[in-house]
């Protein structure tokens, strides 16, 4: 059962209503996200995996991620057990559980460190910040784990629990995934009549309806939609030649991102000239990587907006107008 929020809790954060909390412990990060997917532990898995890979289930839904100090003098075995008690009582099965101690958590079945678990949550050093390293610091004794399913008519709904001990306190990272169906018709394709009219003002527009698999730059079926706009403008004008720029969020490394927006654009004109037709020539690409953002990268609606693939209008001398963003062209996420 959900406990009152304490003082000492994050401003605007609150326990989920199907797992609670366990009693003394205070609320240091927060974050809800209406639809997002999540790699949950299901298996021992390997230490090399930080998120993902064998042992890990991918599941999708309206996404939880509470990160809560534990009060001092207890230990996290005692908080599983308590955890483990009232998660039953809601009607939650266990799907797995285990300690990095003993090995448990592992496919080699050897004790390894503490901080492996703590990757394992996926997004450690952004949220929060208890330390200089999240992970090191506070998994650096070791980690326990637990992942139970409630089966709902709604659907159903799975509480991962992430416990983790070090010299300066035991933490808990509690991540309830809500499995439902993903809002639809949210998506309209941009024109192409709007992207022509947006080049024609300012030279340039960002396109948020070409997406790309995770972390990689392979175009997603869904895009073709937005590919069938670029290259009808590009056909009804044969003289335009246009410069494809990607554009990445601020999550990795800034020389990653920077390859990776630019093979992402390569992509893109790779697509346009053997899928469509369009002559080489018309087209170039580059990318800005996380540089150039238009939005906020502390919000998920703001590393969204910045997550976009831009056309620039290169003029007859050779050159793309300057700066960055367009006019935003509302047509998808750009992966």
């Amino acid at each position: 059962m959900a406990l009152p929020v304490r003082a000492a809790d994050v401003e605007g954060s609150s326990d989920h209503p199907l797992v609670g909390r366990y009693d003394g412990s205070e609320i240091v990060g927060y974050k809800t996200t209406e639809f997002d997917e999540a790699n949950l532990v299901e298996a021992p898995f390997s230490p090399t995996s930080t998120n993902g890979g064998a042992g890990f289930k991918t599941v999708e839904g309206h996404i939880t991620l509470i990160y809560y100090t534990l009060p001092p003098g207890r230990s996290t075995l005692e908080v599983l057990r308590n955890y483990e008690e009232g998660l039953k009582a809601k009607g939650f099965s266990e799907v797995f559980t285990c300690a990095t101690k003993n090995g448990s958590c592992f496919e080699s079945g050897q004790p390894e460190g503490g901080y492996l678990l703590g990757q394992a949550v996926g997004d450690p050093l952004s949220l929060p910040k208890l330390s200089d390293d999240y992970v090191h610091n506070w998994f650096q004794e070791g980690g326990r784990y637990l992942l139970a399913r409630l089966d709902r008519p709604e659907g159903a709904v799975y509480a991962a629990l992430y416990l983790g001990e070090s010299s300066s306190g035991n933490v808990a990272v509690v991540r309830v995934v809500e499995t439902k169906a993903m809002d639809t018709g949210k998506i309209r394709v941009v024109t192409a009549q709007e992207i022509g009219s947006a080049l024609a003002d300012t030279g340039k527009i960002a396109v948020y309806g070409i997406s790309f698999d995770f972390d990689k730059d392979v175009i997603k079926p869904e895009s073709k939609p937005t590919l069938d706009q670029i290259a009808q403008l590009l056909t009804s004008e044969p003289d335009l030649k246009l410069r494809v720029v990607g554009h990445t969020d601020n999550q990795g490394g800034a020389d990653y991102n920077l390859d990776l927006s630019r093979r992402r654009a390569a992509s893109v004109v790779a697509a346009l000239v053997s899928q469509y037709g369009i002559a080489a020539e018309r087209l170039a690409s580059d990318g800005a990587g996380m540089t150039q953002p238009v939005a906020s990268n502390d919000t998920e609606e703001g590393r969204a907006k910045n997550r976009r693939v831009e056309l620039d209008q290169i003029d007859q001398g050779g050159d793309a107008p300057d700066g960055s963003g367009g006019d935003p062209a509302r047509s998808g996420d750009a992966g």
